[in-house]
């Protein structure tokens, strides 16, 4: 399926990693059942683990501690979940339809990645997709104060290009990634997740 583009031009396309570039989230999604597991939380449903797509790691263990009223360690909890993720590295590919806008555009306009992921998790996942060489920047968890729906994490992605928000096209997957782009003055791309872009449920 190719993309539909809003009407441009544009000169600098900044990018969502997990979900967006990668699709990384089903992989996630497994990491953070088992991390959790162990740690003693009772329930993270798959809904729920879509609905927070954007949210860096450490954000969602107290969120789920809130939820939950439980007091896992937030740093041991995230570094757990991460080292998972690593583990299922090997299996990770990219989403296609964005693979395809990476091809076409590189060389012509600076590239940026804005993830809610840790630096670590964002460098491992496109060395493995054999695409670090092509972003001009990474904006990662730890960069920025707010996090996405704040436009922050975009705007910063922006601003390290020196290329202006209104200039930039977004490519996001997650409600709270579009809305961080919209906030930013960005024009943006969704990009269907896992489910839809099967019509199948993920197991």
């Amino acid at each position: 399926m190719k993309l539909t583009l809003p009407a441009g031009p544009f000169r600098a396309y900044l990018f969502d990693m997990d979900g967006t570039i990668a699709d990384s989230m089903p992989l996630h999604y497994i990491a953070w059942k088992q991390a959790l597991a162990e740690y003693g939380c009772p329930l993270f449903p798959e809904p729920l683990f879509y609905s927070q797509g954007g949210m860096p790691v450490r954000e969602i263990v107290a969120t789920l501690n809130q939820r939950h009223s439980l007091n896992m360690p937030i740093e041991e909890v995230a570094h757990r979940k991460e080292g998972l993720y690593y583990e299922l590295l090997p299996k990770l590919t990219a989403v296609p339809e964005v693979l395809e806008q990476i091809e076409e555009a590189h060389g012509r306009i600076p590239f940026a990645v804005v993830s809610g992921s840790t630096r670590e998790s964002v460098t491992k996942s496109l060395a493995i997709l054999g695409l670090l060489d092509k972003f001009d920047v990474l904006v990662c968890a730890g960069d920025y104060k707010k996090a996405k729906p704040d436009p922050e994490p975009f705007l910063l992605g922006a601003e390290k290009l020196n290329i202006p928000p209104a200039s930039c096209l977004v490519f996001e997957d997650t409600e709270m990634g579009i809305q961080a782009a919209t906030a930013a003055g960005m024009a943006s791309v969704r990009i269907l997740q896992p489910w839809e872009r099967t019509a199948q449920p993920l197991r």
